[in-house]
């Protein structure tokens, strides 16, 4: 499990040299280990030599750095294995679509209804941790809910696995992954997770939030006070994790996240368009409406401020959409550095807030 610590998985392992094991037990032990060499081999001769060099190079620069002695680094990471499904799946992004299909992802009726559901289950977390980063409880539910699906797919793939594969075999990237795999390694130690069996995502994202490990290092909170920071099994340090990320990201309270944009003059001279890549906000309300554009009144929204400053989006939907995003939606590409990943997240915050308060409704008048 990802959350079990290391002091269980020392007492388990210790369980298999008591003395007064069977004969038996070590028969059984001999040919799990010789089945263990023969799965080790083969990973081995599959891996590139790339993988290989990088891991022995891994051991030799991190060891003291990481606080782990050469040999049981060493030890740790002779258990990983290279993935080829992991380089395939970061060959084909879902931020490679385009938006009206990478919307169809995201903001679908199961999803709304699911996160109706858990702002219910954890609607005094929610409203605990808006009272402390000003972040609404749809926007963490919406994060939650794209990442996970709430808590429901937390990620097939060893942690160890991930991170070793993308840093020594993926060299589009592989600095930024050896860097995080150190982070795991770290981590491990400091919240006492076995990094052997703990699972994330194909990039080694980890929890209910997906935080990669140098974000867990410095961004995760213990909300619940227990002493540790908890994104797997935790729902206290989940949220309130997601919460602090965005304040520290620039989260703005009471403050708007993305309206659509009208463009009364045709696309604007002088006005950068954002596409995919996330822009921060430059210009100000009153200098977009001088050029022609201006938030789309017809949505009942309330109106931003003049001084309020926005970037100007078109996204490929049935048909070009035009958006401002406000620091708000920066701050959530601060998560994902995708300005679509962002107005899924916006858009389904909506869907979910709209669902819920339905539901409140009906509820109400039974």
């Amino acid at each position: 499990m990802p959350s079990a610590n290391v002091a269980a998985a020392m007492q388990s392992s210790a369980s298999f040299t008591d003395d007064s094991a069977r004969p038996r037990a070590s028969v059984i032990l001999s040919i799990a280990a010789a089945s263990l060499l023969a799965a080790t081999a083969q990973a081995t001769a599959e891996a590139p030599p790339a993988y290989t060099a990088g891991s022995r190079a891994f051991v030799a620069d991190m060891a003291g750095s990481l606080g782990y002695g050469a040999d049981a680094l060493a030890a740790l990471m002779a258990d990983a294995r290279y993935q080829q499904d992991i380089i395939d799946a970061m060959n084909r992004p879902y931020e490679a679509k385009p938006w009206r299909e990478y919307r169809q992802l995201f903001v679908t009726p199961e999803r709304i209804g699911g996160g109706a559901a858990f702002l219910r289950e954890h609607a005094d977390l929610l409203h605990q941790v808006e009272a402390a980063y000003g972040v609404p409880p749809e926007i963490v539910t919406a994060i939650v809910g794209i990442e996970t699906n709430y808590g429901g797919t937390l990620g097939s793939h060893r942690v160890l696995d991930a991170l070793s594969t993308l840093g020594f075999a993926y060299p589009r990237r592989a600095d930024f992954f050896r860097k995080e795999l150190g982070e795991f390694l770290r981590l491990a130690r400091e919240e006492q997770v076995d990094p052997r069996t703990a699972k994330g995502s194909y990039a080694g994202a980890v929890g209910m939030p997906q935080f990669i490990p140098s974000s867990y290092r410095a961004y995760a909170v213990d909300f619940n006070g227990d002493g540790r920071r908890d994104l797997w099994d935790s729902p206290a340090d989940v949220l309130g994790s997601v919460g602090n990320y965005l304040a520290q990201h620039g989260w703005r309270r009471d403050a708007p996240v993305a309206a659509p944009a009208l463009l009364t003059a045709g696309r604007p001279a002088g006005i950068p368009i954002a596409e995919k890549r996330p822009v921060r906000p430059e210009q100000t309300l009153a200098q977009l409406a001088a050029a022609g554009v201006v938030p789309d009144d017809a949505t009942g929204a309330d109106q931003p401020a003049a001084d309020s400053r926005a970037t100007l989006l078109a996204l490929d939907g049935e048909d070009t959409e035009y958006w401002l995003g406000f620091d708000n939606f920066y701050a959530i590409t601060r998560y994902n550095h995708s300005n679509l990943y962002a107005m899924a997240a916006f858009q389904l915050s909506r869907e979910i807030a709209a669902r819920a308060a339905e539901e409140d409704t009906d509820n109400a008048a039974r």
